[in-house]
């Protein structure tokens, strides 16, 4: 599986995160370069297949420092890139090379629908250059013989109520302006919390029908 690590804070301000006590609330530990490059060392010494980056966008820098000291103390699993999407080009150039798969939430087709629920701007736009930058940099996901991904770009969309997300939008772009072939994970959990409960468009969980369509 997964060793995640989760970074406190977030580049999104989600009414309905599932985790806003980590993303917007703070919660978590200060640790220095080398405490965090440890953390991924403990992580490989559980067996562990990958390490993950749990919204990394906003302190790449820092983690590329940690984990430049864990590849020098034996670090050798590959690394996922577990992100919101709203990534910024000029930040995953620096990726280029160093991660192994992307995992990006592509969350809205619709600008106004980010704004209003996740508090950003042209989210549409910079998440569709994101992908299209991680899609260039590792291709398709390939896998070993056990069937555990190598490298790649695999996709996750969370469904919201009313449609919100956009979610036949976001399907087409997909398959016509990268590759049909990219894996989808296709999220139904869905649940009404932190602002959202206060929301009456959100404020439920994803019908069947909903899902289903």
């Amino acid at each position: 599986g997964v060793g995640n690590i989760f970074l406190a804070s977030c580049n999104m301000r989600c009414d309905y995160c599932q985790n806003y006590q980590i993303s917007q609330l703070r919660e978590g530990t200060v640790q220095s370069y080398s405490e965090a490059a440890d953390e991924m060392l403990k992580l490989q010494s559980l067996g562990v297949h990958y390490i993950g980056w749990v919204s990394p966008s906003h302190v790449v820098p820092g983690l590329l420092k940690s984990l430049a000291l864990a590849r020098n103390r034996g670090l050798t699993l590959p690394i996922i890139y577990n992100t919101n999407a709203y990534d910024a080009v000029s930040t995953l150039k620096l990726l280029d090379g160093i991660i192994d798969i992307y995992l990006p939430d592509v969350k809205y087709a619709d600008n106004e629908t980010a704004k209003k629920y996740s508090h950003v701007s042209n989210y549409v736009e910079y998440s569709r250059e994101a992908i299209l930058e991680m899609f260039r940099q590792v291709g398709p996901v390939t896998f070993d013989k056990e069937g555990l991904a190598l490298s790649g770009v695999m996709i996750r969309h969370l469904v919201l109520p009313n449609n919100l997300a956009g979610t036949w939008e976001t399907l087409c772009y997909i398959a016509l302006e990268m590759s049909p072939k990219i894996p989808l994970s296709l999220m139904s959990q869905y649940r009404p919390v932190h602002k959202a409960v206060s929301d009456s468009d959100i404020s439920r969980p994803i019908t069947v029908g909903e899902y289903n369509q």
